[in-house]
C-alpha cells in the first residue's frame, strides 16, 4: 500500500478534524451532541475509500492508546463506552462513502447526498447495535434496541443535516480535488 505526499497530508488533517469534531461537543444524556459524522462522511467524501478509513482508524488507534482524542477522553477502556459503536461505525462509513463516491463520475448533489445517507445509515445502525449490546450484556443497564433508536433520533436529525452541508461542500470541492490529483 503506496502512500503519495499528498495522502499523508491529507489523512492527518482530517484526523485531526475527527479530534476537534469530538471535542467540540455538547454534553446531552448518554451521548454528546459532536460534529464527528459529519467529517467521517467528509473523509470518506473527499478522500476516498482508503484515505478516509485510514483517517479514520488513526484516529480510533490514537484514542485506544490513551490519547484523549474522544469526547470522553480515551483508553482501551473505551471500547465499554456503550457510543464506541459510533466511533467504529465512523471508520465504516468512510470506507463506504469512499468507495462508493469513488465509482461515480458525475458529482451532483442527489448522487453524493445518496452516497452519504448510507454511510449515515450505517453508522447508526451499527452504533445503535453497540450502544444496545454495551447497555445490556457489559453494563446491566436493559435497555431496547428500539428504545436505543428513539434515543438517538434528535442525534440523527442533527447528523443528518450536516450530512447535507458535508455533500454541499464536496460537490463543490471534489471536482477540484480530482483535477489536481490527474495533475500531479
Amino acid at each position: 500500500m503506496k502512500f503519495t505526499t499528498r495522502d499523508l497530508t491529507l489523512i492527518p488533517i482530517f484526523t485531526a478534524l475527527m479530534i476537534v469534531g469530538a471535542k467540540v461537543s455538547i454534553p446531552l444524556a448518554a451521548v454528546p451532541v459532536t460534529f464527528q459524522l459529519f467529517f467521517a462522511i467528509l473523509a470518506g467524501l473527499l478522500l476516498g475509500a482508503r484515505n478516509g478509513l485510514m483517517s479514520q482508524l488513526l484516529y480510533v488507534f490514537m484514542g485506544l492508546v490513551g490519547l484523549p482524542v474522544f469526547s470522553y477522553g480515551g483508553g482501551f477502556q473505551y471500547v465499554f463506552n456503550p457510543t464506541f459503536g459510533y466511533i467504529l461505525g465512523f471508520a465504516g462509513c468512510a470506507f463506504i462513502v469512499g468507495a462508493l463516491t469513488q465509482k461515480i463520475s458525475q458529482m451532483t448533489f442527489v448522487k453524493l447526498t445518496a452516497i452519504a445517507s448510507v454511510g449515515f445509515a450505517f453508522t447508526y445502525l451499527f452504533g445503535n447495535v453497540y450502544f444496545y449490546a454495551i447497555k445490556n450484556l457489559y453494563l446491566a443497564s436493559p435497555i431496547g434496541l428500539m428504545d436505543v433508536f428513539k434515543i438517538m433520533m434528535p442525534y440523527a436529525i442533527k447528523d443528518l443535516i450536516l450530512m447535507l452541508v458535508a455533500v454541499s461542500i464536496s460537490v463543490a470541492l471534489l471536482p477540484r480535488l480530482r483535477a489536481s490529483k490527474a495533475i500531479s
